[in-house]
């Protein structure tokens, strides 16, 4: 593969990085509007943060050649040490803010995997489901690694707390099985959206972030608040989109008063936020050839 195509893909994750954040208005979620729920950071942060990863997202294609036709968990774990290194990056370019530590992840494996695909299948593109299943084989059993048999009582992570208190498993779930969310739900939905050839970029992703939160496990609002409220952004996503969503003007204003209540409620979907950009890179490398 040349370095052309290599620059595509991680060209294309930076995209959805910043087309995630700059979708606006996103309830409870920083946008280009406000800050959402979140007193530590802003649109400019964002902004920063993206542009620490920019090189990161290289190396993971990069790794993704350079593991072709070979075990794809070596690929996974050679993927690692990466992560690392950009998360020290994001941290350096934020102050120490969390903003993209769950697309370092999600992005670097989506990386790795595309470019890993178009290797072995000697193509210029690669389908969703293709990624999606070699994604599958380099994380298998990554549940059962560091979920069901973790072997620690201390330190313990959000995620890692909440699989033992409510047996979520989050974005480490979401990606051994190959984004089932995004593949069932919000992809679809972007792809008719886009076909409609009537809407603009910026309402197409907030409509498909309300049919993420309308049915994500979103384990970021769970660790802040619990079950019950996860279950009420369910509800109130439903609503909203019944109403019409970003396509009618009662949707738009219920969006805006959604922002306000999940504000004051300090309620961020920061997972389904994440799935949006997924959702987004899934979009964007289809469109290679």
């Amino acid at each position: 593969m040349d370095e052309r195509r290599i620059q595509t893909i991680s060209q294309k994750a930076l995209q959805a990085l910043l087309y995630e954040v700059s979708a606006s208005p996103k309830p409870g979620l920083v946008d280009r509007f406000n800050q959402g729920a979140h007193a530590d950071m802003d649109f400019f942060t964002f902004m920063s943060s993206s542009a620490a990863l920019s090189n990161y997202f290289d190396h993971c294609v990069t790794e993704g050649v350079n593991y072709s036709g070979q075990n794809p968990e070596e690929l996974f774990q050679a993927l690692r040490g990466l992560g690392i290194d950009a998360e020290k990056a994001m941290f350096k370019a934020t102050d120490g803010v969390n903003t993209h530590k769950g697309l370092v992840f999600s992005l670097g494996i989506i990386c790795a995997a595309a470019s890993c695909c178009m290797m072995e299948n000697e193509s210029e593109s690669v389908d969703t489901d293709t990624i999606c299943a070699k994604i599958s084989l380099m994380t298998q059993g990554l549940c059962m690694r560091e979920l069901t048999f973790m072997n620690k009582s201390e330190g313990l992570t959000f995620g890692e707390k909440l699989y033992q208190k409510y047996g979520l498993k989050g974005i480490r779930g979401e990606v051994e099985s190959g984004f089932p969310t995004v593949r069932n739900y919000s992809l679809p939905v972007l792809k008719k959206l886009k076909s409609m050839q009537t809407l603009h970029i910026n309402d197409i992703l907030v409509q498909v972030l309300l049919h993420l939160m309308r049915v994500n496990e979103d384990t970021n609002i769970v660790a802040r608040h619990d079950l019950k409220t996860l279950k009420f952004v369910h509800y109130y996503s439903n609503q909203v989109l019944d109403s019409g969503g970003m396509l009618t003007p009662k949707g738009v204003e219920m969006v805006y008063e959604m922002d306000k209540e999940f504000i004051r409620r300090n309620i961020s979907p920061g997972g389904s936020a994440d799935l949006l950009a997924v959702t987004v890179m899934f979009d964007l490398l289809s469109q290679m050839n």
